[in-house]
């Protein structure tokens, strides 16, 4: 796939969930030091539900799309539930993406995910991170740590 589906598109033109949450429960960052993407979202938990989450990128189309896409996926969903919000599930509610830009999916299911583990670390409910196995992203965040694990070697191309 060279080109980007008509969702990629719509996506990035019409992004949802833009912004900060200034009084977020949970936030992550994440970034690519190869191509330059950085990520961050923001989530409000209630109940333990994702009830409100926005997001900040600084990068591509596809980043853009696909962080804009992971904030549709997760509003909504219970923590268990958002925490199944993988790169796949983000290109395959796209319509797929070109392979270049599939570490894109991964930037925006990591920011989800590390914003997942702020709030729990926050709530101080280090068991339960370690029920759902996120000991090693919360030693990422503790070492400041924002880049993402996967694919170093691909670069962004406008």
């Amino acid at each position: 796939m060279g080109v980007y589906s008509e969702k990629v598109m719509e996506h990035f033109r019409n992004p949802r969930n833009v912004g900060v949450i200034e009084d977020a429960d949970g936030v992550g960052t994440v970034g690519n030091p190869v191509c330059g993407d950085l990520m961050t979202m923001y989530i409000k938990v209630e109940d333990d539900r994702i009830v409100d989450i926005k997001f900040q990128t600084f990068g591509c189309g596809a980043a853009i799309a696909t962080s804009s896409m992971a904030t549709e996926l997760a509003k909504g969903k219970t923590l268990e539930e958002a925490l199944k919000i993988t790169r796949q599930t983000v290109a395959e509610a796209l319509g797929g993406l070109p392979a270049p830009k599939m570490h894109c999916s991964n930037l925006a299911a990591d920011a989800l995910r590390r914003a997942i583990v702020d709030y729990l670390r926050k709530k101080g409910d280090f068991d339960r991170i370690k029920q759902l196995g996120l000991e090693k992203e919360l030693e990422k965040m503790e070492k400041g740590e924002e880049e993402e694990d996967h694919e170093h070697g691909e670069v962004c191309e406008a």
